[in-house]
């Protein structure tokens, strides 16, 4: 009986899943760096966030194409185990590394977002001293129209 060629495609497949998952992980170094510095550019902030989402879209797309060709080996698997015992070992193998990855990256995320609330809830403090700011300036400037501002009045030229 001759190998199963998707074997090795499973194998690609975890290979590439692994590499996009420290890509994600430095991609989340970076941006606790961004949302640690207080003159964050939010443009640089968002080319980060699409650079991700690209990066979480590939993994998606692995995830979908690893499924779909496991499915088709799962019986040659389970049915020839001792013919496909290294390559078994070394899916299991890479499915351990990538578990391993995978909660590193959840925990840097759930960092980043307690990062990110501070940072909004900062944001809205500055956004609300501002409206109060240009709220006093206002009243200020109407008062001092009203003070500018002398009331009609009629003189008798008549004695």
């Amino acid at each position: 009986m001759s190998k199963n060629p998707y074997i090795a495609i499973l194998i690609q497949s975890l290979r590439k899943k692994e590499q996009v998952l420290e890509s994600i992980s430095i991609i989340n170094q970076r941006q606790k760096t961004e949302l640690e510095d207080p003159s964050l550019d939010p443009d640089d902030f968002d080319k980060t966030v699409e650079e991700k989402a690209k990066l979480i879209a590939e993994l998606e797309k692995l995830d979908d194409g690893f499924d779909e060709v496991f499915q088709k080996v799962r019986d040659d698997l389970t049915n020839h185990k001792e013919e496909y015992r290294d390559e078994i070992k070394t899916m299991q193998d890479l499915i351990r590394s990538l578990t391993a990855k995978s909660a590193t990256v959840q925990g840097q995320e759930a960092r980043n977002k307690v990062l990110m609330e501070q940072k909004f809830t900062a944001i809205k403090g500055q956004v609300r001293k501002v409206r109060s700011s240009q709220k006093v300036v206002n009243q200020y400037y109407q008062n001092m129209m009203k003070a500018n501002l002398v009331d009609p009045q009629f003189t008798d030229s008549k004695k």
